[in-house]
């Protein structure tokens, strides 16, 4: 696992520097040129508002970050599929008493962090202003979980390791997306994702969870653009 991940790291960063090393290339067709075949790209970085489906828990409680690179490539007037690069934390959160359900278990905190490296693809349509609207699909590769809660009676932490539940290593999402056009350069991306795949089974007795059989990350990500 350890060297499907390094590969796939390499993969990414190799992938990123090839197109980024093009929109250089293309920097006379920039993204105000009225040219079918610019190439165009950008960075951004923002804030993500996350809550994990199947967690018994409701709300999009937990703060994450998000960023990275894109690249547009304009086939059609107005009309433009973008590839992304992008670090991106998902997962829950609760600060509230919350009843799981169970007989012996009751979960007073929770929180558990996911943070992905993330692909998204997405064909995108622009208006007059510039700003645009997005629909896609993202491959993300998981980096790092961790998982806590404070329940009455206390659970040990070690029920918690990614080796006793782990989440799948890669996840898989639907995306809707809007670019507001600020300024020359600029836009406000603001996002929402959701998972195809089940990302854990919501197996956890340890929790007391019962209902749903699945867990999905649900997301909505607020960031700021710069397209050059």
């Amino acid at each position: 696992m350890m060297v499907s991940m390094v590969k796939f790291r390499k993969i990414t960063l190799l992938l990123l520097v090839l197109a980024l090393g093009w929109v250089n290339k293309t920097t006379a067709q920039n993204y105000y040129v009225e040219d079918k075949s610019t190439f165009f790209g950008g960075v951004s970085f923002g804030s993500t508002f996350s809550q994990l489906d199947g967690d018994n828990f409701a709300g999009y409680r937990k703060l994450g970050l998000t960023g990275g690179a894109i690249v547009y490539a304009e086939i059609a007037p107005k009309f433009a599929p973008s590839l992304e690069f992008l670090y991106t934390q998902k997962g829950g959160q609760s600060k509230k008493n919350a009843d799981q359900n169970a007989v012996n278990v009751r979960v007073n905190n929770y929180k558990v962090n996911l943070n992905y490296v993330e692909i998204p693809v997405l064909f995108n349509y622009f208006d007059k202003r510039k700003s645009h609207f997005g629909v896609g699909a993202s491959y993300s590769q998981l980096i790092s979980q961790n998982e806590q809660a404070t329940t009455t009676p206390q659970i040990p932490d070690s029920l918690y390791s990614e080796e006793k539940y782990p989440f799948n290593k890669y996840d898989i999402n639907g995306i809707a997306s809007v670019n507001l056009h600020l300024t020359k350069g600029f836009f406000l991306n603001i996002r929402f994702q959701y998972s195809l795949l089940s990302v854990r089974d919501n197996f956890h007795p340890d929790l007391g969870r019962k209902g749903a059989a699945r867990q999905s990350n649900n997301f909505w990500a607020f960031r700021l653009m710069y397209i050059f």
